[in-house]
């Protein structure tokens, strides 16, 4: 037994809290009957109602590894989720393979944040979104593809975001507009120019933002004031006349103020340089 196993702990007043010592089936935690009572209990090395692996509450389970992480090893196979998956964070990395097949998606995600990268791809398909989500962020990129077509906005979102920007084009039409507007904000020419009719205001206003000013004619008379906004913050002062008399009173402004500026001046950008035209008017 190394010296971590046998050390003492004083009794931990601060961490006890009011909730009752109850165990994953609902029954009152009983230290009396508990296998560790032997050994561990005496050393402080758990504490009814602080640090207990057969108490429902969370915090008490982490406690407990947190305590005595050499008992981890031993609780993989736990039936309560909740200590198997907090078991995982402390437990030998070469035993958590098995866990990427447990029937609970919150002790695989525990296993797959732990296991080197080369796991992720086992678990593409999982049935568990946060799953898939965590396969997303450390998927090697030459695999990012396999999952253009996940179910799920937000993993795709991320697909979007860490594909060679070549592969880009897949997401123009995406049915999400939180994907486009990652593809709007990465793509280049002439991907840009294929979404200059998005559907939404907000990604044509960011490709609006980052097309050459020479190929922003086709967004003078777009009909989201948030994208002629942008346009007439990048037009030549001498090419605004064409705003003069719109619609959107923040538009005429910004006309205005940078029409009375000296030519060698360059209007301070509203919030637009870090926020959306619809965050600013909000």
């Amino acid at each position: 037994m190394s010296a971590a196993t046998t050390k003492t702990r004083e009794p931990d007043m601060a961490a006890r809290d009011d909730f009752d010592a109850i165990d994953w089936q609902g029954q009152p935690v009983d230290c009396a009957r508990c296998e560790h009572a032997a050994h561990l209990l005496p050393a402080h090395r758990c504490e009814l109602r602080v640090a207990c692996v057969h108490d429902r509450y969370a915090k008490r389970v982490e406690r407990f590894f947190a305590w005595n992480p050499d008992e981890a090893n031993h609780h993989l196979d736990h039936p309560y989720f909740e200590v198997r998956a907090i078991a995982a964070r402390h437990a030998d990395v070469f035993r958590l393979t098995k866990l990427l097949a447990d029937p609970d998606g919150t002790v695989r995600f525990s296993a797959l944040a732990r296991l080197p990268t080369s796991h992720a791809s086992a678990l593409i398909h999982d049935p568990d979104r946060e799953v898939r989500v965590r396969v997303a962020l450390r998927l090697d990129e030459s695999e990012l593809m396999r999952m253009a077509d996940d179910i799920d906005y937000y993993v795709r979102k991320i697909v979007a975001k860490r594909v060679p920007a070549a592969l880009l084009q897949r997401f123009e039409n995406d049915p999400d507009r939180e994907v486009r507007r990652v593809v709007a904000e990465r793509h280049s020419l002439p991907g840009l120019m294929r979404m200059a009719r998005d559907p939404d205001d907000e990604v044509r206003a960011i490709v609006a933002d980052r097309v050459p000013a020479a190929l922003l004619d086709p967004f003078v008379r777009d009909p989201s004031w948030q994208v002629r906004y942008r346009v007439a913050e990048r037009l030549p002062v001498e090419a605004l006349g064409v705003f003069e008399h719109d619609e959107d009173p923040m538009v005429r402004e910004l006309v205005e103020s940078r029409r009375s500026l000296p030519a060698n001046v360059t209007p301070m950008r509203p919030r637009s340089a870090v926020a959306s035209p619809r965050e600013q008017r909000s």
